[in-house]
């Protein structure tokens, strides 16, 4: 197995890893989690392996695109509540 293949699988772990951390901590679906995930700059940033973010932990990941990012689970939580009503 070269590293092209190992990194890649690397990461599919760690998104994967993140998208449920993400469901965890802020109550939402899988589906929200993902939509937020991929619709995000760290996710281009991970996928494009700019400045080694792909070696952080899962959890301090997600704290990152929590306070980069805020708005997009706001918006999903936003909705969510939304739904109850």
């Amino acid at each position: 197995m070269d590293g092209n293949k190992l990194e890649n699988i690397y990461r599919e772990n760690l998104e994967e890893r993140i998208m449920a951390y993400l469901t965890e901590t802020e109550d939402i679906s899988y589906e929200k989690s993902m939509e937020i995930y991929y619709g995000s700059r760290l996710a281009e940033k991970i996928q494009d392996g700019r400045e080694g973010i792909q070696y952080l932990d899962y959890k301090v990941l997600v704290n990152i695109l929590k306070e980069t990012e805020p708005e997009l689970i706001h918006s999903y939580q936003v909705e969510s509540v939304a739904n109850v009503l």
